[in-house]
């Protein structure tokens, strides 16, 4: 009887403590504890689980198999929505990719680079990244998985009467190549994401959450100082208005990226910012 009884106080208290841990409202992109993935994985892996977050992104499994990241994440309730893929081996080795997803059990691949000579993009690194991502797209669809790029600044370099971005989207085959929206890479370069997003609904399903520390200078290479990443809310992007857009043209997922060395502490900030959102 005593032992029932012990057995039935056990997991009424783990219920509450399950119930007692909020979900986070997004998901997160693991980089953002990249220098802590890079001393301890399981005990970082315990405190993305402790920051309520159920749904992450996958850039690299720090030294373990992606069978071995996989184990962490189910012991910490965490789900894989998307896994990094270099421009490189979505050129050349689409099968590791996919064999990658798999054992990961995420749905979408993201590239996050277009490789070019410098900061200058050119209609010669546009083509190539057409013909690469049409081509492994194809390959991900027939496999169930989805290929999403994600927009890093450079792209909306003027080409024509547009950008490349503009390019780019034109000649995306939809059903096979799709992006992820990172809303710093957006701003940076002067473009509005809430803009874009009401341009292009349904071709952004992913999204990156960052902030970023009001006067940044802006620029349209891909590269800008870490540290200009600031908690969700304290910053210039204008992330209510995006979240109330974004909803609304059809992305899927969020993950709050927070590349700065702040990042562990900012996490819960920008969590309770998204949870006062209405």
């Amino acid at each position: 009887m005593k032992k029932t009884i012990l057995l039935l106080f056990t997991g009424l208290l783990s219920a509450s403590v399950a119930l007692a841990q909020k979900a986070a409202p997004v998901g997160l992109e693991l980089y953002s504890f990249r220098n802590q993935f890079a001393k301890d994985v399981p005990g970082t892996m315990a405190k993305v689980k402790q920051m309520g977050f159920r749904e992450v992104e996958v850039a690299g499994t720090y030294g373990l198999s992606p069978a071995e990241f996989r184990k962490l994440l189910d012991q910490n309730g965490l789900k894989a929505i998307g896994i990094g893929a270099s421009f490189e081996d979505l050129d050349n080795n689409v099968p590791k990719v996919i064999a990658e997803a798999k054992a990961l059990g995420a749905k979408y691949v993201v590239c996050f680079w277009i490789p070019h000579p410098g900061d200058t993009f050119t209609i010669q690194d546009a083509d190539r990244a057409v013909d690469v991502f049409n081509t492994a797209g194809r390959l991900l669809t027939d496999n169930g998985l989805s290929l999403c790029y994600h927009l890093h600044g450079y792209e909306f370099q003027t080409y024509q009467n547009g950008t490349f971005f503009d390019y780019l989207v034109e000649n995306f085959d939809p059903k096979l190549v799709n992006f992820e929206m990172d809303v710093f890479w957006v701003a940076q370069p002067g473009k509005d994401p809430v803009a874009l997003l009401q341009k292009y609904p349904k071709r952004f399903p992913l999204m990156h959450l960052k902030d970023r520390k009001p006067g940044t200078p802006p620029s349209n290479s891909g590269h800008a100082d870490v540290e200009s990443n600031v908690a969700l809310g304290q910053g210039d992007i204008g992330i209510a208005a995006i979240m109330k857009q974004a909803k609304k043209s059809g992305v899927k997922h969020f993950f709050i990226e927070d590349e700065s060395s702040r990042s562990m502490e900012q996490m819960p900030q920008s969590l309770a910012f998204l949870s006062s959102l209405k």
